[in-house]
C-alpha cells in the first residue's frame, strides 16, 4: 500500500522492548466511540451486542458469546469488563490476504509485549484463523475504531485498502488481525483478550484462557 512505509522504516517500526502502556487501554464515551458504533452499523451488521448482565459486567466475570449464527464477513460485539470485544468471522479471501501486507505494519509479528498472548502470536492473532477476537479500543487514546471491511479505495483510506478498522479521531488504521499500520498514532496492535472456544466451536468464553481461570 503506497501510503504506508515498509517495516524497515525506523519511524514506523515499534520497539518490541518498550513496556506496554495500560493507561491507553480504556474505553471513553467520546465522539470516536459514537463514530465507531455508527461505522459498524453501516459496514457490517451486528449479530449480537452487549449480552452479559449488569451484575456479571460489574464483577468482571467471563462472558460467553454464541457465534453459531455469525456468518462469514460479519462482526458481533459483546461487553467484558466494561470494554467492547469484537468477534469477526473472517472470509477465506481475508485469510489469504493477511500475509500480503506484513511489510506495511508497525508490528506484524506482534512482538511488542502486553497486547498479544503467546497463543495468539501467529499471522492470524487467534486460536482459530477463521475467528478474530479483540478488544475494540484504539491503543492511541482509547477511542473505538470504525469497521471498514470492504476492500479498495474509500474516504480516508488508501486505494489498496485490504479491509480492517479506521480510528476516526487521529487516523490510525488496523488490518483484520488488529495489527496497526506503520507511521500511525496508535503505537500498538489491538489487544487480544483471554478467551477459549467451546468443545463444539459454537461459543466463545471471553475472560478465560491458560493463564486466566474462571
Amino acid at each position: 500500500m503506497s501510503q504506508h512505509p515498509t517495516q524497515s522504516d525506523e519511524q514506523g517500526a515499534v520497539d518490541p522492548n518498550l513496556p506496554p502502556d495500560p493507561s491507553r487501554r480504556f474505553w471513553v464515551a467520546s465522539a470516536c466511540t459514537l463514530g465507531g458504533v455508527a461505522g459498524v452499523a453501516t459496514a457490517v451488521p451486528f449479530v449480537g451486542s452487549f449480552a452479559p448482565s449488569e451484575k456479571a459486567k460489574a464483577a468482571g466475570a467471563p462472558v460467553e458469546a454464541d457465534i453459531s449464527g455469525l456468518a462469514e464477513g460479519q462482526m458481533m460485539t459483546v461487553e467484558w469488563r466494561g470494554k467492547p470485544v469484537w468477534i469477526v468471522r473472517r472470509t477465506k479471501a481475508t485469510l489469504e490476504d493477511l500475509p500480503k501486507h506484513d511489510a506495511e505494519l508497525a508490528d506484524p509479528q506482534s512482538d511488542r509485549p502486553g497486547y498479544t498472548p503467546e497463543w495468539a502470536k501467529n499471522e492470524y492473532r487467534s486460536r482459530n484463523p477463521e475467528y478474530f477476537v479483540c478488544i475494540g479500543i484504539c491503543t492511541h487514546l482509547g477511542c473505538s475504531p470504525t469497521s471498514h471491511f470492504q476492500t479498495g479505495a474509500q474516504p480516508g483510506l488508501p486505494s489498496d485498502w485490504p479491509g480492517g478498522w479506521l480510528c476516526p479521531c487521529h487516523g490510525s488504521t488496523f488490518d483484520l488481525a488488529g495489527r496497526v499500520f506503520a507511521n500511525k498514532p496508535a503505537p500498538d496492535n489491538l489487544e487480544i483478550p483471554p478467551y477459549v472456544f467451546s468443545a463444539d466451536g459454537t461459543r466463545i468464553t471471553i475472560g478465560v484462557d491458560e493463564d486466566n481461570k474462571a
